[in-house]
C-alpha cells in the first residue's frame, strides 16, 4: 500500500476540540533516509515502507491521506516552576493509525518546525538528538521498559545552531496517546473543567478499558507511573528532565532529553547540565515522579474527590516498592522475592555504590556464571570479604528457588547495553556518512539479551578514564 493510501484517523481532533492548533510541518529541505525500524513496522502493519512517498510524509514535504497535523496545548512545573507557556513548540500529531489488532497508535513528527507554542525556539530537531532518541526508546522497549517508540528518523542537510551549527531531523515517535499530565494542568489552571472532563473521559474511552471513572483512572496512573520509575531504577536510567509536561499519562516514558543509563554506578548521578540542584538526579527520581503525580491531583481535584485522590496517593510507595524488589530479585535470579531479600538487595546496592562498580557489568558478571562460580568475581571487588559475605547470602538464598535462577538472570540482564559514549561513537559515524553502526547497535539493542560475537563493542564498558559530561536538553 502507498504511503497516500488513507490510512489515518483523526479521533483526538475530533474528539478534543480547544486543545490544539492546526499547523502544517515545515519541510525539511534535502532530505534523506537516516534510519527505519523495520521492526516495529512490521508490529504496528504500517501500510508504507521507506520509500519516496513516505519520505516525503515523514519529513514535512507532504502528508499521508487523512492526515490533519496539529500542535497540543499543554502546560507544566518545570523544575517545580509552573509555566504556562507550553504546548508542542516542534512537534506536530499526524494522526492515529490501527494495527492488525485494532490498537490505535498516534504518529508524531519531531522536529517539524515552528507552531504557535515555538516561543522563541526554531521547531526543529537536530540529527543528533534524534539519533539518541530513536536507540532509546528501543533500548528500553527490549528492556520491558514502557517507553514510547521511534518509527522513522529523516535527516537534511539543513543548518540548525544549538551550542554549535547542526543539521535538522525528523523523527517519527508512535504512542498510543501524547496526552501528558501536563494537559490536565493546563486546563485546571486556565479554569477550564469541562476540558479537563473530557481529557479525562477520552482516556477512559481509549486508554483505560480497565477504569470506570475518574478515580479509577488516576489511580491506575499512580500505578503506571510508581511501575515505570521501579524500571528505571532497576535499570540504571537517568530521564534528566522529569517536567510535568514531560510525564506520559500512559506511564510510558517520554520526551527523551539528556537522559544517560548509569555506567558507574552514582546514586546521585546527574545527566543533565543545567540541572545545577541535582532535582533529576537518578536517585531523586522515585520521589519527583510522586511529586509530580501531586501536581496532577491538584489538576483533577475538579472530577475526583480529596478523599480518592489522597487513596491513590497512598498506592504510589507500596506499588513502587513492590515492583523495583521484584525486578532486582529476578536480575539476582530469584523468582519470587521474601522478606528478607529486600536488604540482599540493598547490600548489593551499597557494594555497587560504594566502589562506583559498572552497574550493569556487575548484574552480568553474576548472570553468567553458576553461584559456585561466584568466587571469580571476588578479584572485582575492594572490600573482599563485603563482597563475599554478600554472594555468599545470595548463593545461600538462591538453593531456595528452582534451578531457574540462571536461566531467569540472564534473561533479565542485557549484554548490549545503551551507553553515552557508544551512542555519541554512532552519531559521530551517521555525521561522517556512514549509517552502518547505527543499524548494528539499534539491532544489538532490540534484542540486548543475545549473545552474537559481531556485537561485542556494544557490551564493552568505557574506558576507564572515560567520564561522561552531563548533557544538555537539546541531548
Amino acid at each position: 500500500m502507498s504511503a497516500n493510501a488513507p490510512a489515518f484517523d483523526q479521533r483526538y481532533v475530533r474528539e478534543l476540540p480547544g486543545t490544539y492548533e492546526h499547523v502544517r510541518p515545515t519541510p525539511l529541505a534535502n532530505p534523506h533516509w537516516v534510519c527505519w525500524n523495520a521492526q516495529l513496522a512490521r508490529e504496528l502493519n504500517v501500510p508504507f515502507d521507506a520509500d519516496a512517498e513516505a519520505l516525503r510524509a515523514l519529513s514535512g514535504n507532504g502528508l499521508f491521506a487523512g492526515s490533519e497535523p496539529v500542535a497540543e496545548k499543554y502546560a507544566g512545573h518545570q523544575f517545580g516552576v509552573w509555566n504556562p507557556d507550553l504546548g508542542d513548540g516542534r512537534g506536530l500529531l499526524l494522526g492515529e493509525w490501527a494495527d492488525a489488532n485494532g490498537k490505535a497508535w498516534e504518529f508524531h513528527l519531531k522536529g517539524a518546525g515552528k507552531t504557535p507554542f515555538s516561543r522563541f525556539g526554531d521547531g526543529r530537531a537536530v540529527l543528533r538528538s534524534s539519533i539518541r532518541e530513536m536507540l532509546a526508546s528501543e533500548a528500553l522497549h527490549a528492556l520491558g521498559i514502557p517507553t514510547t517508540r521511534a518509527l522513522a528518523l529523516v535527516g537534511s542537510d539543513e543548518p540548525v545552531r544549538r551550542e554549535q551549527i547542526e543539521t535538522a531531523a525528523m523523527l517519527t515517535r508512535v504512542t498510543p496517546s501524547h496526552i501528558r499530565f501536563g494537559h490536565f494542568e493546563w486546563f485546571a489552571y486556565s479554569n477550564q473543567p469541562e476540558q479537563v472532563a473530557a481529557l479525562v473521559e477520552h482516556c477512559l474511552v481509549h486508554h483505560f478499558p480497565n477504569s470506570r471513572s475518574a478515580a479509577e483512572f488516576f489511580t491506575e496512573v499512580v500505578e503506571r507511573t510508581a511501575r515505570l520509575i521501579a524500571h528505571w531504577m532497576a535499570y540504571g536510567f537517568c530521564h534528566g528532565v522529569m517536567n510535568t509536561d514531560n510525564m506520559s499519562i500512559l506511564g510510558e516514558t517520554f520526551d527523551f532529553g539528556p537522559y544517560a543509563f548509569l555506567d558507574a554506578t552514582i546514586p546521585d548521578f546527574i545527566c543533565n547540565h543545567t540541572d545545577a540542584q541535582g532535582r533529576y538526579a537518578f536517585h531523586q527520581q522515585p520521589g519527583i515522579a510522586f511529586w509530580n503525580l501531586q501536581c496532577l491531583a491538584q489538576a483533577l481535584s475538579s472530577q475526583v474527590s480529596s478523599d480518592d485522590l489522597k487513596a491513590a496517593l497512598n498506592r504510589y510507595a507500596d506499588t513502587y516498592n513492590d515492583h523495583f524488589l521484584k525486578l532486582m530479585g529476578e536480575r539476582l535470579g530469584l523468582a519470587t522475592v521474601q522478606e528478607n531479600d529486600q536488604q540482599l538487595i540493598s547490600d548489593w546496592m551499597h557494594l555497587l555504590a560504594s566502589e562506583r562498580r559498572d552497574f550493569h557489568h556487575s548484574f552480568r558478571a553474576l548472570a553468567d556464571r553458576a553461584p559456585d562460580d561466584w568466587a571469580q568475581l571476588d578479584d572485582d571487588a575492594i572490600d573482599r570479604p563485603a563482597f563475599q559475605r554478600w554472594r555468599s547470602a545470595l548463593a545461600e538464598r538462591r538453593q531456595n528457588e528452582t534451578d531457574q535462577g540462571i536461566p531467569l538472570a540472564q534473561a533479565r540482564n542485557p549484554i548490549s547495553v545503551l551507553r553515552t559514549h557508544l551512542a555519541q561513537a554512532v552519531i559521530d559515524d551517521v555525521k561522517k556518512g556512514s549509517v552502518a553502526s547505527l543499524e548494528e547497535y539499534l539491532l544489538a539493542l532490540q534484542s540486548p539479551f543475545e549473545r552474537r560475537e559481531d556485537w561485542q563493542r556494544w557490551s564493552e564498558t568505557p574506558p576507564i578514564d572515560y567520564q561522561a559530561a552531563p548533557l544538555s536538553c537539546s541531548s
